[in-house]
């Protein structure tokens, strides 16, 4: 319970910061930098190195894949229905399409499933959403903001984006040990991560802009929090016939609230800030009283 009660006293504390008009009008732009060229890097560089996937892994490491591209499908084809912004279809691929597999994730599956099954909540995550976000998600964010990029503009971003170098380089030393202070440093800026990505979305977060943007916010966070989830389950349970721990674990993690690494890699490229706070913020919250629905409802399946 310790790190969900961090998640909330840090969305507070950015929250009473902006109101306060302690931090300038822009720190939440600094501290997007900080965390994607640093923290996110870091906690990549720690989780993954010694990592060994195995075969029985592969339907969960493949869920936020699924989950991602069901996300690009689903909100293109509504914008082009309801004809919103780009920056608004961008946003809500990327917040909806990108689940809290980690700070929100692993506490719930300890809580819920024991600790016996974190490591399958850290294949998802590190091999999965953070992969899927390392690569397709620089992708969507390019695409859809208001900063076109030729393909070899966009093939540079994505082999220079940060995370992606330290997932290659986290891999290719799998077989190296960390020295102890190495270690210990990438654990201490790992942790930085959840804190300062809430706090950066406090900073952000006005539930005074959700005038004209409930429609957006509740397509966005019912795909993310009830319908991805339940397709997920139509497909492993009743078309792949996988009714193992596993695949509940797997199932539990495809309907967390959406991802904090994706808001900030979203609001980097300047796709619907407002949109991406309240996706953030709200679902998180939310995922709180549908997590443990979803857990009574995997028991039955």
């Amino acid at each position: 319970m310790t790190n969900i009660t961090m998640l909330f006293v840090c969305l507070i504390a950015g929250l009473l910061l902006r109101r306060t008009q302690r931090l300038p009008e822009n720190a939440h732009v600094t501290i997007s930098a900080f965390l994607i060229h640093v923290a996110l890097p870091a906690l990549i560089l720690s989780q993954v190195h010694g990592l060994r996937p195995s075969r029985d892994m592969l339907w969960p490491v493949l869920m936020p894949w699924m989950l991602f591209a069901m996300s690009v499908g689903l909100f293109v084809a509504i914008a082009r229905v309801w004809r919103f912004p780009p920056l608004t279809t961008g946003a809500l691929i990327m917040t909806a399409g990108l689940g809290n597999t980690s700070f929100v994730g692993l506490p719930m599956i300890e809580t819920f499933y024991g600790v016996k099954q974190l490591p399958t909540g850290i294949l998802i995550d590190q091999l999965g959403t953070y992969l899927v976000l390392s690569t397709a998600g620089i992708i969507v964010a390019c695409f859809f903001s208001s900063t076109a990029a030729s393909p070899r503009r966009l093939l540079i971003r994505i082999s220079t984006f940060p995370p992606l170098i330290a997932l290659v380089i986290a891999f290719s030393l799998n077989a190296v040990e960390y020295p102890v202070w190495l270690d210990g440093l990438l654990h201490r800026l790992g942790d930085t991560l959840a804190p300062l990505a809430l706090v950066s979305v406090g900073l952000q977060l006005r539930l005074d802009k959700l005038a004209g943007r409930y429609v957006p916010l509740a397509m966005g966070l019912g795909f993310k929090l009830v319908l991805a989830p339940l397709l997920l389950t139509l497909f492993f349970v009743g078309v792949l016939s996988h009714e193992d721990t596993t695949t509940r674990v797997t199932l539990f993690e495809a309907a967390m609230g959406p991802q904090i690494g994706a808001a900030v890699v979203a609001m980097q490229y300047g796709l619907n800030a407002p949109l991406i706070t309240l996706m953030v913020g709200v679902g998180i919250t939310l995922s709180f009283l549908t997590l443990p629905m979803w857990y009574l409802a995997l028991r039955a399946v």
